[in-house]
């Protein structure tokens, strides 16, 4: 299974945080890729928190051909055309609101360590309930490739401090 977060805190020439999270959702869609689930959008805090507007986050489910160096690029390609800087630009400006982020959770079971991008799963996935909470509605049965530990153990794993909400 692989999996692609989908995430917005700040307008695009799409619209607000939603709207351009449900475009770039299109907009994958006519990549050399299928979306074969997504699970619905949830409104999060920043993390860490600060002061910058809050996200919609939601997660996809995707089918490709290509492999994980060439999804990635498409990624980064579609961030690129909804406003935001492209990676090397972005480099000392960590946790920064955004247009659209999108970023590759995890390819199948692959496993990268770097040095070289995308490292898989992607290395803080396990402990964002952005992340989490979304990818439950599409793969329950999830378990994270490097751990082996279950989704619903990572999500139990969480605490108490992160705050995201479903979006009726």
């Amino acid at each position: 299974m692989i999996l692609i977060g989908i995430g917005s805190n700040l307008p695009s020439d799409y619209g607000p945080p939603r709207e351009t999270c449900a475009a770039a959702l299109e907009a994958l869609a006519q990549e050399p890729l299928t979306v074969v689930a997504r699970s619905r959008w949830y409104r999060s805090a920043p993390v860490p928190l600060s002061d910058q507007p809050w996200f919609v986050n939601g997660v996809a489910a995707v089918e490709t051909g290509l492999d994980p160096v060439a999804l990635l690029a498409v990624l980064h390609r579609l961030e690129a055309a909804y406003g935001r800087p492209p990676p090397e630009a972005r480099a000392g400006t960590p946790n920064a609101a955004r247009t659209l982020d999108l970023d590759l959770l995890a390819y199948d079971a692959a496993i990268r360590e770097g040095p070289e991008p995308p490292i898989l799963p992607h290395p803080r996935m396990a402990g964002r309930a952005f992340v989490l909470l979304p990818l439950r509605e599409i793969a329950p049965d999830w378990r994270h490739p490097a751990s082996g530990e279950t989704l619903a153990a990572l999500i139990e794993a969480l605490g108490g401090d992160s705050i995201v909400q479903p979006i009726d």
